[in-house]
């Protein structure tokens, strides 16, 4: 006998509890139920809707007096499976957007595996429709394994940090001013000239492109506003291409491009930027290394060496840090002791310079 859709919402949040970004997960799933008892006609917000609360459709069946095990169903995915998956993603305080692809994710792996499985959460790249090979239009490569990862200011910075052996840097310079813009970025350039170090720019790919810089990293938004023929041009030079990524929807959204290397975050809080979405946490981080482990990947938001041992267990490829060094009076001493966290192999493929 099939199982409710309560008892599958359920089974999904007592299993998967970690992944919630506050305490009560499951009375918000109650909340979600008695607020679906009250209205059946109800309709599940669509992908692109703003961050509202999902609404469960219909109301859920009378539990039977000795129900079955409601870890496993071998019924086929059906849409109160689909309905159970997206009340239990909310309860866990994943935007109706994320919920979305979680849902789509479980279907293809209950499809694969012939079942469905309350306590295996989705993290197969496969069953997210990515693919395990590079696509032939991907951008050039970067090390699997970036290590210590600096967000820096202006090229003062950028010099000091490669000087210190940071091995990946970016520079993230604010000005409206192209000019001003383009003498930071070749200044940040041949600041690391001489040194094993990897240079990103943020945002601005024109003068990174014009500096010969190795890499550029965008944000949704700006990845978004980039026309076909602007991707060709930074892929056309040679530079790689990082994204940065707040959740499963912008995960597959940067995937789709084929970048380099794909942010996740903000793992914590932080006040260098407003962010639309919620800090994610270590147990999250785990879930996206997993579905993008063939891509590398840098963790960014809020990290210091106080949280960095939750961070480096993820199983991400790297760290991204701005105040843990430029908010500290020896940032030096505190690069040295932020690498000395890295585990022996990835310290030795954050040396590779592809």
């Amino acid at each position: 006998m099939p199982h409710t859709l309560e008892t599958l919402a359920r089974a999904i949040v007592s299993a998967h509890a970690q992944l919630a970004l506050q305490p009560g997960a499951e009375r918000r799933l109650d909340a979600l139920f008695a607020t679906a008892a009250q209205s059946t006609d109800m309709a599940t917000q669509p992908p692109s809707s703003p961050p509202q609360r999902l609404a469960v459709v219909g109301q859920a069946s009378a539990r039977p007096d000795q129900p079955e095990s409601p870890l496993t169903d071998t019924e086929p995915w059906t849409a109160a499976t689909n309905q159970a998956v997206l009340a239990a993603a909310q309860a866990l305080d994943f935007w109706p957007v994320d919920a979305q692809c979680i849902a789509q994710a479980w279907q293809h792996q209950t499809e694969r595996c012939g079942q469905f499985d309350a306590l295996a959460w989705p993290t197969e790249p496969q069953d997210f429709g990515l693919p395990a090979m590079p696509h032939a239009q991907a951008f050039a490569p970067c090390p699997q394994q970036l290590g210590l990862y600096a967000v820096l200011p202006d090229a003062q910075w950028v010099g000091r940090m490669a000087r210190a052996g940071v091995p990946t840097l970016q520079l993230r310079f604010k000005s409206d001013d192209p000019a001003a813009v383009a003498l930071e970025v070749r200044a940040a350039v041949q600041a690391v000239q001489g040194t094993p170090a990897l240079l990103f720019i943020n945002d601005h790919w024109q003068a990174a492109i014009e500096a010969g810089a190795y890499g550029v990293h965008l944000g949704q938004e700006d990845l978004q506003a980039l026309s076909v023929a602007d991707l060709s041009a930074i892929r056309a030079a040679g530079l790689r291409l990082g994204v940065s990524s707040h959740g499963y929807a912008e995960m597959l959204r940067a995937a789709a491009v084929q970048p380099s290397y794909i942010a996740l975050g903000a793992v914590y809080a932080t006040n260098l930027k407003r962010m639309a979405t919620p800090p994610q946490g270590p147990q999250r981080l785990k879930s996206y290394a997993q579905v993008l482990r063939h891509f590398p990947t840098v963790a960014i938001g809020g990290i210091d060496l106080n949280c960095l041992d939750a961070v480096l267990a993820s199983g991400v490829g790297s760290f991204a840090v701005v105040r843990a060094l430029i908010g500290t009076k020896q940032p030096e001493e505190m690069a040295q002791t932020l690498m000395s966290k890295l585990p022996v192999d990835l310290i030795k493929q954050a040396q590779i310079a592809i």
